[in-house]
C-alpha cells in the first residue's frame, strides 16, 4: 500500500484517480482549493504531501491563454521545493499528447514549460503521463464556436479518450516505479474535430450544421497530425460512440 497525495483530487481526472486508488486498497487523499491547499500561493501544500511517498499533482490553470504560464510555473515551483523537503520519492503530472509540438498555443507551451520544471528536478523521481483530449471535452470545445444556427469547427485531428481511462493511466503510474519520462495514452480511433462534432451532434438529436472553419477556436492552432499519438502510445479500448451510449 502507498500513501499518495492528489492534488487537485476533487477535478473529473482527480476524483476518479483517488477513487480508483482507494479501491485497490492504497491511502490515496484528494487535495484541492475546497480543503485548503493551494499551489498558486503554497498554503498547505507541506501539511498535504507530509508522508506522502507519491504526490499526483492535476492541478489545472484556470484560464488557456498567456497566464497559463505563470501557473504552471508558480504551482510547479513550489511542489517541487515542498517535495524536495518532505522527501517525496515520486512526482506524478498529467499532460497532453503532442504538447509539445503546437507552439502557436499559448496553453500547450505552459505545459511543456511544466514539464520542463519536472524534468529539471534532480531529486525527485517522476513521471508525465500523456493523455490525448478527454471525451468530455468536446461538448465544451463545440460551444467556443456555435451558435443557434451552426456550429464552427476546424478540420483538426484528434484521438479522444474516455475520462475515466486517463485516471486509470493517472492511476496505475503512479503506483509503479518512476517512468523518468512521457508515456503517451491515447483513444482507439482519429477523427477531424468536424466529423467528431457531427457525431455528437446527431447523437444529441440537434439538426445544426457543422461548418468547417479553420481558424475557428483553440485547436485552430494545431497543424496536421500533432496531437495525434505516435508508434509508442497506449491506445486505449472505450470508443467515442459507445461511450456515448453509456452516458
Amino acid at each position: 500500500m502507498k500513501k499518495i497525495a492528489v492534488i487537485g483530487g476533487t477535478g473529473l481526472i482527480g476524483s476518479q484517480v483517488v477513487k480508483r486508488l482507494s479501491a485497490q486498497g492504497h491511502d490515496a487523499t484528494p487535495y484541492s482549493l475546497s480543503n485548503g491547499v493551494d499551489l498558486v500561493g503554497n498554503k498547505g501544500v507541506a501539511e498535504a504531501i507530509k508522508g506522502a511517498e507519491v504526490v499526483v499533482n492535476l492541478t489545472n490553470s484556470p484560464t488557456f491563454d498567456e497566464a497559463s504560464a505563470v501557473f504552471f510555473r508558480e504551482t510547479m515551483e513550489n511542489l517541487l521545493d515542498e517535495a524536495e523537503d518532505a522527501g517525496t520519492e515520486h512526482i506524478v503530472i498529467l499532460s497532453i499528447v503532442g504538447v509539445d509540438q503546437v507552439p502557436d498555443l499559448a496553453y500547450y507551451q505552459a505545459k511543456v514549460l511544466q514539464e520542463s520544471l519536472l524534468e529539471q528536478e534532480e531529486k525527485i523521481p517522476y513521471s508525465i503521463v500523456r493523455a490525448t483530449q478527454f471525451f468530455e471535452f468536446v461538448s465544451a470545445a463545440m460551444s467556443w464556436t456555435s451558435d443557434e444556427t451552426a456550429v464552427r469547427l476546424p478540420s483538426t485531428l484528434v484521438q479522444p479518450m474516455a475520462s475515466a481511462e486517463v485516471a486509470k493511466a493517472v492511476a496505475d503510474v503512479a503506483v509503479g516505479e518512476p517512468l523518468m519520462g512521457v508515456r503517451n495514452y491515447a483513444g482507439p480511433e482519429v477523427f477531424s474535430l468536424d466529423e467528431l462534432g457531427r457525431v455528437t451532434l446527431a447523437f444529441q438529436g440537434d439538426r445544426r450544421p457543422v461548418v468547417v472553419d479553420e481558424s475557428a477556436g483553440l485547436f485552430a492552432a494545431v497543424t496536421g497530425d500533432a496531437i495525434i499519438a505516435r508508434d509508442d502510445a497506449v491506445i486505449t479500448t472505450t470508443r467515442y460512440q459507445d461511450w456515448l451510449l453509456s452516458r
